[in-house]
């Protein structure tokens, strides 16, 4: 595996500081966010700096019940070629459900979800993590993901269900400790033990991240500081692998460059020490490889598809929750998710709460409640504002404001911005109100 040292996720509103931070060997970029044509010119400085880039992808969903989507694939294939990387990564999790498989409609999470460690899950992923493989140019490693919610039924541990998954596909292994520590938290799981279980010469590299706690709650925010559980668990990680190598996550809420910096230095210390512990002679526990079991796959597919779906309809679409589940947390669940959905949409469309002002923020939240995501934020942000106009707001210069940004934006082609055209078109509505 590729030594790759310390580095630091790439982010747009980061990349000044990135390019003059000190003893950086290479950043990960989410592969969704570049364009293989048109890279970022702080990218392009990067990689010819001898920096290198890792595509992160966050929208395959390898661990959803469906094979994964070709196009998908070829775009992640597209961006690692374009960058020049070493290997790709994703997550272990599922981000939509429904459509063929359950005779319903399609719906997206909008976030990373836990797939149940069952053998039929297990099964599920193992293929598409091959068909994954087969598609790309690089060598492919999976994420270990967060979690608020708990499967009932369980048939293995995190550390058994990953060494199954590394050995019967090869797939590398991206552990995320502060995955490991939010796991400890809401879910009861002790770190220690995942990572006894795991298979070590199978790890890529790992993320580093901070979060905060709120009613027993761990939200892994990648918006604040590393803390010193999340430290302590990649020192237990390093006391018995040399990770080869190690990046800090940050997402949101981007502090000044001396603060991340500092961080970064806080991490090298935690991989130091681990590494002192590991020559000191601190023995790691192998992990166990489960039984095999024999059954169809397909099966296994529909089973998996109709529970999943189960769960995101309850999340997302007000379904009832299914049996076992903690409603106290598919509540917080359902919040986070909704909150997100929000946030990222007024990321990616920002006209929108300049437009609806401090109605905006509740007005999606309304929306939600009764609209699944269907077809990726974009979609998303089109279908909010026909929602809002069919609904006729009584201001008539918003009315007319976020009609024109639909217009703008809506039909297989956009609407040209050019002056002159836009000044014809404003030209054409006051000559239609005469």
């Amino acid at each position: 595996m590729v030594r790759l040292g310390t580095g630091i996720g790439w982010r747009p509103e980061i990349a000044e500081a990135v390019e003059g931070m000190p003893g950086i060997d290479w950043v990960e970029v989410v592969a969704e966010n570049v364009c293989p044509g048109h890279l970022p010119e702080s990218l392009e400085r990067l990689r010819e700096r001898g920096v290198t880039v890792v595509p992160h992808g966050v929208s395959l969903g390898l661990g959803g019940a469906e094979r994964p989507d070709e196009g998908r694939l070829a775009a992640l294939a597209e961006r690692a070629e374009a960058l020049g990387s070493p290997l790709v990564t994703e997550h272990i999790a599922f981000v939509r459900a429904g459509g063929a498989l359950t005779a319903s409609s399609l719906i997206e999470a909008g976030h990373l979800l836990p797939v149940p460690r069952t053998r039929d899950a297990l099964d599920v992923l193992c293929e598409n993590v091959r068909i994954a493989q087969d598609a790309l140019p690089v060598p492919l490693a999976v994420e270990n993901i967060a979690a608020l919610i708990s499967w009932p039924g369980e048939e293995m541990t995190e550390g058994q269900f990953l060494y199954e998954l590394a050995d019967r596909t090869g797939v590398r292994l991206l552990i995320d400790v502060a995955n490991l520590h939010t796991n400890h938290v809401n879910r009861g799981e002790d770190p220690a033990e995942a990572l006894a279980g795991l298979p070590l010469e199978a790890i890529a590299y790992v993320h580093v991240a901070g979060g905060f706690e709120r009613d027993g709650v761990w939200h892994d925010s990648h918006a604040h500081p590393v803390p010193r559980p999340v430290l302590d668990v990649l020192t237990d990680l390093a006391s018995r692998v040399s990770p080869p190598g190690v990046l800090l996550e940050r997402d949101e809420n981007f502090p000044e460059a001396e603060e991340m910096e500092r961080e970064l230095g806080a991490i090298r210390r935690a991989v130091e020490q681990g590494a002192e512990r590991r020559d000191a002679g601190a023995a790691p526990v192998v992990g166990v490889r489960p039984e095999p079991r024999q059954g169809s796959l397909e099966a296994a597919r529909e089973r998996l598809a109709l529970a999943q779906t189960a769960v995101l309809s309850a999340l997302v679409a007000q379904a009832p929750v299914p049996e076992g589940f903690d409603r106290v947390r598919m509540g917080v669940q359902a919040r986070a998710l909704a909150a997100k959905r929000a946030d990222v949409v007024a990321k990616v469309a920002p006209e929108l709460p300049v437009i609806l002002g401090d109605g905006y923020r509740a007005a999606f939240l309304a929306y939600a409640q009764t609209r699944p995501m269907a077809g990726g934020y974009r979609r998303d942000a089109l279908e909010f504002a026909e929602h809002v106009l069919a609904g006729r707001p009584e201001d008539a210069s918003v009315r007319r404001e976020l009609r024109e940004w639909w217009l703008e934006r809506s039909g297989s082609r956009p609407r040209s911005g050019r002056p002159a055209v836009r000044l014809a078109r404003a030209t054409r509505r006051v000559l239609l109100r005469r």
